[in-house]
């Protein structure tokens, strides 16, 4: 670490908690993120200019006029160009230290097995149960942590799913694949724009926390936040041991 990166990281070098060690797990691992939207947005730029070496981004769509609201990592200029292209290019300006591996596709079972398995942290940011429920599979599949986000109008939540933890619970054993739920989209219930910002940036810490091995991770804990009222409430989330995904019969 030369004169320049101490600089650049010394607010979190000056952490008893992280120190240079932190600083240098964070410089040799690989997080993915998938899905570089309103979640996706605020976690890219803070693992990105917290010096995370590695970062790949997930995203098959384009930057619409709508996204501005509260997408903050695009421009009006970026109207038009993929996502992930304007993505690379914002974070390269924020911190050109950082590898940054562009994805402009929907990724599916197959493609997440090869990406998951070379990342150190998921981070899913993405917008609908089937890339969920895939990246979850991926992530148990390879033993690799996934730190998950949602927001939707005023309501927002965010947990982690630990498979290297024999109590953590996997995104199936609270979502499960065949349940009736309803999949709602901000393109048709409307979004309150920092309500992204708060989750994406709840995610991005518990990534960090996650790559540098401090503190204590949400695994089996989901926390839901309401932005009206400003209340947080956290729900226990046990592993369920009949679960097709990571339990005992899987």
């Amino acid at each position: 670490m030369d004169d320049s990166h101490l600089l650049r990281y010394s607010r979190h070098i000056l952490l008893d908690e992280l120190g240079p060690p932190a600083q240098a797990k964070f410089a040799s691992a690989h997080a993915l993120v998938i899905g570089v939207g309103g979640l996706g947005a605020p976690v890219a730029q803070f693992l990105a200019a917290a010096g995370v070496g590695t970062i790949t981004l997930c995203d098959a769509d384009r930057v619409d006029l709508t996204n501005l609201q509260r997408q903050i990592l695009y421009a009006t200029a970026d109207i038009g160009h993929p996502k992930v292209e304007a993505a690379v290019a914002r974070l390269r300006a924020i911190n050109p230290d950082v590898t940054l591996a562009p994805v402009a596709m929907r990724v599916g079972p197959d493609e997440l097995r090869t990406l998951v398995a070379n990342a150190d942290i998921v981070v899913d940011c993405c917008d609908n149960f089937a890339t969920r429920h895939a990246v979850n599979r991926a992530c148990v599949a390879a033993g690799k942590p996934l730190v998950s986000g949602a927001a939707i109008r005023f309501d927002g939540q965010v947990a982690v799913f630990d498979p290297r933890d024999e109590a953590s619970p996997c995104y199936h054993c609270l979502f499960g694949e065949g349940d009736e739920l309803e999949e709602t989209r901000c393109a048709t219930m409307g979004v309150f724009a920092p309500l992204v910002g708060i989750v994406g940036a709840t995610q991005a810490a518990e990534a960090l926390k996650l790559l540098a091995g401090v503190g204590e991770s949400l695994a089996g804990r989901l926390l839901l936040l309401e932005t009206l009222t400003m209340q947080w409430r956290e729900l226990r989330v046990p592993r369920d041991p009949a679960c097709i995904v990571c339990g005992a019969s899987a």
